[in-house]
């Protein structure tokens, strides 16, 4: 227990992946964690019962839809009532579609802005506004390599987390006066469900274009994660951190 001991915090998608070692991450740092998701309630239940066993932190489990405006209010209703605070942000909810360009359909399109744009400025919103009370907080958005980079086959996705930069950098801006720090974090090749159907020769393309060598794991994400939402990091608000292990040097 060091550096979040006694802060708050709100993992969005916080149930597998990404997100589930981020919220151990925060957990292990002192944080009283929540956790968002919403295809498996039962699941997400438990996996805040693990992290307030292991770590032996406060714990909530939030089910609902990221781009669901109702549901979002909820919540922060949730987390105010709570624990009337709310000090880290960590917006990771995000799904991924891959098309080319002449197969993109508009409910494609309308899907993954309503999760990985609308969502993510929604939950920033309320986020703020309890921030904004005690003047201090840390907001981390999680986009990614494609968002900076792009890709075939990703213009959609891609186009969804290049958004994600933008409102990070917009949103540093505004919230800057109030205390509140905000940064994205720029996954590259990630060990996760988003990429576990991909066959051995596209994974062993993906792996060959990476400097390091090797696939990235959640943990490597969270890490960075750690760092920006601690102490450590009070004077960065503003920045996207490539984790890609050398994609795009």
């Amino acid at each position: 227990m060091t550096g979040l001991a006694g802060k708050t915090a709100f993992v969005t998608g916080g149930g597998r992946g990404i997100g589930w070692a981020v919220a151990q991450r925060l957990a292990a740092d002192g944080a009283d964690v929540a956790i968002g998701g919403i295809h498996d309630p039962a699941g997400l239940e438990a996996r805040a019962v693990e992290l307030a066993t292991t770590y032996g932190v406060r714990t909530l489990a939030i089910v609902g839809d990221v781009g669901d405006p109702a549901a979002v209010a909820a919540a922060y209703q949730t987390i105010w009532r709570a624990w009337k605070r709310l000090d880290v942000l960590v917006n990771n909810a995000g799904m991924m579609e891959s098309a080319v360009i002449g197969m993109i359909t508009a409910d494609m399109i309308d899907r993954l802005l309503a999760t990985n744009v609308r969502g993510a400025i929604l939950h920033l919103q309320a986020a703020a506004r309890l921030m904004a009370r005690a003047k201090t907080g840390a907001i981390v958005n999680l986009t990614s390599i494609l968002g900076v980079r792009g890709g075939a086959g990703q213009i959609a996705y891609a186009a969804s987390k290049a958004a994600v930069i933008g409102l990070t950098s917009s949103a540093a801006r505004e919230l800057a006066p109030q205390g509140v720090r905000v940064n994205a974090v720029a996954p590259g090749y990630i060990d996760t469900d988003l990429v576990a159907g991909l066959g051995p020769e596209v994974r062993a393309a993906r792996i060959a274009q990476i400097g390091l060598g090797r696939i990235g794991t959640p943990d490597d994400v969270a890490g960075v994660v750690g760092f920006l939402v601690s102490d450590a990091a009070a004077y960065m608000t503003g920045q996207v951190l490539g984790v890609d292990g050398g994609m795009v040097i």
